[in-house]
C-alpha cells in the first residue's frame, strides 16, 4: 500500500498543486482513499492533513470509507425521475439487498446517487466504474448485478450496444449515443485536423488572430457571454513568467451535454483551437478539466493527443513557427457542479476544494498559480478554429448582430428527438419545439436549472444574449408533468446538494426556501408564503457565485411564470400563518435528543 501511494505522488512530482491527479489515482486503485494514504500524502507534499481531507470531503466521487469493488452512481435528475428512475431504482436495492448509500457486507456493491451525469438524452443512466450504462430497464439492472456476482467484466455488457458515431472508437468503447440532429459550423464534417495551423497561423502575428476573434463579436459560450476577444487580448498583456490556456470541460449545468458530444466527436477542433489561443496570448501550456463524469473518454482523448503531437499539431515549434511551443494536459475534476465558475475550477486545478474566489483579480491576470490564465468553453475554443478559418468578418453573417454564429443546444426531456442540435443564434423557441417534435409542451427549461422556466406565452421568445441567453440546455416539459413536484423540487435539491457552503446565503436559503416549497406541496400553504419565496430569492444575490447568485431561478422564475400552480394548492381564505405550535416546532429536536416533551396543558 505505502509503495503504490509512493509512486502515485512520484508520478505527479511531488507537487502538491497535483493533489486532485493523486487522489483520484488512489480512489480508483482501492477503491476508497485511506487514513494511511492521507498521511503519507501529507507528509510527502508538506501539507496538513486537514489540507487533504478537506480536498477529499469536497468531491462528490472521493471517499475515505470503501465504496465497493462496484460503485454504482444513479444520475438522479429531474429528466431521469421523468423516464423511469424510480423503477431502475427500486430494481437495483431489490437485486443488490441494499438501499442506496450503502455498501454490500462483502464489500462488493454499492448503490449511490449523483447530480447530473450529461447523458439528458439517454435516461435513465449510471456510472458502474467509469462506465456509463444508458437507457437502463429493471431487466438490465438484473443482468448488470448478476454479471458483478459472478465476477465478469462489465465490458461484455456494454459491447453488446455502443453507441453512435466515434463512441464506437477502439479507445472508447461507450454505450454513449451522441445524437447530433442538426450539423453547423462546430459540427460540420467539412473540418479537417490541422489545417488552419499549418496553412493559416504562420503567416498571422498572436495580435492578428486576437483582431479576427474581436472582429467576429463572438462571446463566451458557457452561458455568461463574455466577449472572447478582449478575454485573450487582456490575458496577452497581462504580466507574468507563464501564461496558461485552461478549457473548461466541466459540464455540470443538469440538461447540458454538448460539450461531451463536441469532445467525442471533434475533440481534435477543441484542441487546435486551445493550441490557436495559446499562440494568441503568448502560453505554452493548456489544460483540459474534464469533469470526472466524463473519465471514460480518458484513453480516447490521450490518444487524440498522442497523434496531434505526432502530427507536430501540440509540441514544439508548431507547423514549423519558430517558438510556438504549446502542450495539453487533461485534469479531471472529482464530482462537482460548482467548479464550472472559473475561479472554483482553478483552485480545484491547484488541488484545493472548489471554493470560488473573490474577484477582482480576473483569472487573466492571476489565474492558475496566480498566472495570467484565459478560461473558455469546449463550444468556444471549437469556434475560434472556424473564425480563424474563414474570418471574423464572415463569422458575423451567423445569428444576430449580438449574438454573432451559431449555438449548441442540449435538448432533452418530453419531445421525439432529443440530442444535439447546432443552431444559429436568433433561433425562437416554438421553432425549437417543432424542431425536436415537442407537443402538448407545459413548458421549457432554459438554461438549466440556473436559468428560467417559461410557459407558451413565452414561446416566441429567441435565443440570444439580449433575450434568452443560454450555456446550451433546454428542458422540455409536457402538460403531464407536475412541475412544481417533480422539476422544481428536484433543482432545488441540486443547489443544496452542490453548494460549495462558503456564502452564508448559499448554504441557507435555498434550504429554507426547499422546505417553504415542501410546505406548499402538502396543502398547508398560505398567500403570505408566496411573497416570502421572493423576498428570500432576492438575499441569494450577495452570493459569491453564479451558483449561489442563481440557486432561487427555479423556485422565482416557476413563480413568475406559473404562479397559479402555487396558487391552486394554498389554502383558501387564509393570508398568514395563524398562531404558532410549539409542541409540533419542537418535536425533532426532542426526538434527535431523545427527550419526550412534557407539555403541562392549563
Amino acid at each position: 500500500m505505502e509503495q503504490i501511494v509512493l509512486s502515485i505522488i512520484r508520478k505527479y512530482g511531488s507537487d502538491a498543486n497535483r493533489l486532485m491527479d493523486m487522489l483520484i489515482d488512489l480512489q480508483e486503485q482501492f477503491g476508497y482513499i485511506s487514513r494511511q494514504a492521507v498521511a503519507l500524502l501529507a507528509h510527502n507534499l508538506g501539507l496538513s492533513q486537514v489540507d487533504v481531507e478537506q480536498t477529499i470531503t469536497f468531491y462528490h466521487f472521493l471517499s475515505t470509507k470503501p465504496r465497493g469493488k462496484y460503485a454504482i452512481y444513479l444520475n438522479n435528475s429531474a429528466v431521469a425521475y421523468m423516464f423511469g428512475r424510480q423503477a431502475i431504482k427500486e430494481a437495483f436495492e431489490k437485486e443488490v439487498g441494499i438501499a442506496f448509500g450503502q455498501v454490500t457486507d462483502d464489500g462488493l456493491i454499492g448503490l449511490f446517487d449523483t447530480a447530473c451525469i450529461g447523458m439528458n438524452d439517454q435516461e435513465p443512466a449510471a456510472i458502474i466504474n467509469n462506465k456509463v450504462f444508458t437507457r437502463l430497464t429493471p431487466y438490465r439492472v438484473k443482468e448488470i448485478v448478476r454479471h458483478m456476482r459472478q465476477g465478469l467484466s462489465l465490458d461484455e455488457l456494454v459491447n453488446e450496444s455502443y453507441g453512435d458515431g466515434k463512441n464506437q472508437h477502439p479507445q472508447l468503447k461507450a454505450m454513449v449515443s451522441s445524437n447530433i440532429r442538426r450539423k453547423g459550423m462546430i459540427l460540420s464534417d467539412l473540418y479537417s485536423m490541422g489545417k488552419v495551423t499549418k496553412e493559416i497561423l504562420p503567416g498571422m502575428s498572436p495580435e492578428a488572430v486576437i483582431a479576427e476573434i474581436k472582429h467576429s463579436h463572438i462571446r463566451g459560450r458557457g452561458g455568461a457571454g463574455f466577449p472572447t476577444g478582449f478575454k485573450w487580448e487582456f490575458c496577452r498583456r497581462a504580466k507574468g513568467a507563464k501564461h496558461y490556456v485552461v478549457c473548461n470541460a466541466d459540464e455540470g449545468e443538469p440538461g447540458t451535454f454538448k460539450d461531451r458530444v463536441i469532445l467525442t466527436e471533434k475533440p481534435e477542433l477543441v484542441f487546435e483551437g486551445m493550441a490557436i489561443a495559446g499562440y494568441a496570448i503568448g502560453g505554452d501550456e493548456g489544460i483540459l478539466y474534464l469533469r470526472y463524469e466524463y473519465r471514460y473518454m480518458k484513453n480516447y482523448l490521450e490518444s487524440v493527443l498522442q497523434h496531434m503531437r505526432d502530427e507536430k499539431l501540440l509540441g514544439s515549434n508548431i507547423a514549423g513557427i519558430e517558438g510556438f511551443n504549446f502542450d495539453i494536459r487533461i485534469q479531471f475534476g472529482a464530482g462537482a457542479y460548482v467548479c464550472g465558475e472559473e475561479s472554483a475550477l482553478l483552485e480545484s486545478l491547484e488541488g484545493k476544494r472548489g471554493e470560488p474566489r473573490d474577484k477582482p483579480p480576473f483569472p487573466v491576470e492571476k489565474g492558475y498559480l496566480g498566472q495570467p490564465t484565459i478560461i473558455n468553453n469546449v463550444e468556444t475554443f471549437a469556434t475560434a478554429v472556424r473564425i480563424i478559418e474563414n474570418g471574423g468578418e464572415w463569422f458575423t453573417q451567423f445569428g444576430t448582430e449580438d449574438s454573432t454564429g451559431t449555438k449548441i443546444l442540449s435538448i432533452s426531456g418530453d419531445c421525439m428527438f432529443p440530442g444535439v442540435y447546432e443552431v444559429n443564434w436568433g433561433f425562437n423557441v416554438e421553432d425549437m419545439l417543432d424542431m425536436v417534435g415537442a407537443y402538448d409542451v407545459q413548458a421549457v427549461q432554459v438554461g438549466g436549472p440556473s436559468g428560467t422556466l417559461i410557459g407558451p406565452a413565452e414561446f416566441h421568445r429567441t435565443l440570444g444574449y439580449s433575450d434568452l441567453s443560454t450555456g446550451g440546455s433546454m428542458i422540455i416539459f409536457g402538460k403531464q408533468r407536475n412541475l412544481l413536484k417533480d422539476v422544481v423540487l428536484n433543482f432545488m435539491e441540486f443547489f443544496i446538494d452542490e453548494s460549495c457552503g462558503s456564502c452564508s446565503t448559499c448554504r441557507n436559503m435555498p434550504q429554507v426556501m426547499r422546505n417553504k416549497l415542501l410546505k406548499i406541496l402538502k396543502g398547508k400553504g398560505v398567500t403570505s408564503d408566496l411573497a416570502d419565496l421572493q423576498n428570500w430569492g432576492k438575499v441569494l444575490l450577495a452570493s459569491r457565485c453564479g451558483l449561489g447568485q442563481t440557486a432561487a431561478n427555479p423556485i422565482v422564475s416557476s413563480l413568475k411564470n406559473f404562479r397559479h400552480l402555487y396558487e391552486d394548492l394554498l389554502q383558501k381564505d387564509v393570508e398568514f400563518d395563524q398562531g404558532f405550535d410549539l409542541e409540533t416546532s419542537v418535536q425533532g429536536s426532542c426526538k434527535y435528543v431523545g427527550r419526550i416533551p412534557k407539555f403541562h396543558h392549563h
